[in-house]
């Protein structure tokens, strides 16, 4: 075991470079660009150190399409031995840049003992950790038993359904397949996420009638009924979702409540093209769309979640004689949460014992990631999210991952492999 440490902390520089590579590749999602190279530069890699290369695209899923293929790439290389197989599982698409850097997203600069860039911390920190840790076991335990696998798929940041979603529906994870699955999200080295909130998106949409702007009075304006909801929003339902706390070690402490974030809005007249110079047309907008985020708790169930907002809009209907209101779901994740017994969890947490001389912290996440398509799809629940990183830099501008996390993550990965695999 000491050697398998040694021989991945004699590896820290490779691990940091291969982070740095994978950062320097800009797999923005939306709309979904570079998915392929990114997926090519793990499968060349990992095809020359002898290991099985799959590439698979997501036909047909959602936001699959001609001009943005979604590309995954899994890498599996065999034991000599009958055994299980552990999968480690990590999404190679970044998010928007957003404003406020000092560095060069996609630079993939090393200072300061960090990786810097977009998707750095989120996750491809963890991505070449988890190869690292594979590629010594490998070389060092040629015998082992079973097989490792490692995976880099696409749109996790939007859902995940052009890649664990699709890879869990044709059999790749399927248990007799695959036996224990490490994601690693930046979670911390430290700690292990056994799950994740659940998820609710939707859209309320109000309704009026055009007309003339100069004549409101002939009109019933969506916008102002879209008020109205929002109003009751921020007075009776915000105040109690604050109120209700979960049992789970959801991290951080603000996501033990239950939340509500309303993420987009728009009513009245089309956003025009950005080449557009003229003025809006004069009506009164006779729709107005509000998308919600609704994440709730595992003490509490889907449907008294859909039925709490119906019964908001039918008091905001109680008052308003014209109020008309149309609520259509967008999807919806129910919690996932492996228990601390299960053998990957005690893998892991071992690990984290031996290699960084404390207890592993047990955690979930606020949001939804991978993991809930690898329950619910590929119906394996010996699955946790454990990995190099901090939570809270993850989607900032500035983002980074730590070269000495990444290394000890790693060893802690190494050694899960070397318990559950010889």
């Amino acid at each position: 075991m000491d050697r398998l440490l040694q021989e991945i902390e004699a590896r820290e520089d490779e691990c940091a470079a291969l982070a740095q590579a994978l950062v320097r590749v800009p797999t923005l999602n939306p709309p979904g660009r570079h998915y392929r190279d990114v997926c090519e530069l793990l499968g060349e890699r990992m095809r020359g150190k002898g290991w099985d290369v799959a590439m698979v695209r997501a036909e047909g899923a959602l936001g699959d399409s001609y001009r943005h293929p979604r590309w995954n790439v899994v890498c599996r290389r065999e034991g000599t031995r009958p055994g299980e197989c552990v999968h480690f599982n990590s999404h190679h698409d970044v998010v928007a840049v957003g404003e406020g850097w000092t560095r060069d997203p996609f630079g993939g600069e090393i200072a300061d003992g960090r990786v810097w860039g977009r998707g750095a911390c989120d996750m491809k920190g963890g991505l070449a950790a988890s190869v690292v840790a594979a590629e010594a076991f490998a070389d060092l335990h040629p015998d082992f038993r079973g097989a490792v696998e490692i995976s880099a798929t696409a749109d996790e940041e939007s859902g995940g359904y052009g890649g664990v979603a699709y890879l869990a529906e044709q059999g790749w994870f399927a248990p007799e397949r695959v036996q224990h699955v490490i994601i690693p999200e930046p979670l911390d080295p430290g700690r292990i996420c056994l799950g994740h909130r659940g998820v609710w998106w939707a859209e309320i949409e109000t309704q009026g009638h055009i007309a003339h702007g100069s004549m409101p009075f002939l009109g019933d304006c969506a916008v102002r009924h879209m008020g109205a909801v929002l109003q009751e929003i921020e007075e009776t339902l915000l105040p109690v979702l604050a109120g209700r706390r979960t049992a789970l070690p959801v991290v951080p402490e603000g996501a033990r409540a239950a939340t509500l974030n309303l993420n987009a809005i728009h009513g009245g007249e089309p956003v025009q093209e950005a080449d557009y110079t003229g003025l809006p047309s004069a009506c009164v907008p006779d729709r107005c769309v509000l998308t919600i985020d609704r994440r709730f708790l595992a003490e509490e169930s889907i449907a008294d979640v859909k039925a709490e907002v119906r019964a908001l809009l039918e008091r905001v209907r109680a008052r308003r004689p014209s109020f008309r209101y149309e609520v259509r779901d967008l999807f919806e994740v129910l919690p996932s949460t492996t228990p601390e017994d299960a053998p990957v969890v005690r893998a892991v947490q071992d690990a984290v014992r031996d290699v960084m001389g404390r207890e592993a912290g047990f955690v979930v996440s606020p949001g939804t990631y991978d993991q809930k398509h690898i329950d619910r799809i590929g119906r394996l629940r010996n699955c946790i999210a454990y990995g190099p990183g901090h939570l809270e830099l993850a989607h900032q501008p500035d983002e980074w991952v730590g070269v000495r996390d990444m290394r000890e993550a790693a060893q802690v990965m190494g050694h899960a492999l070397h318990r559950l695999l010889t």
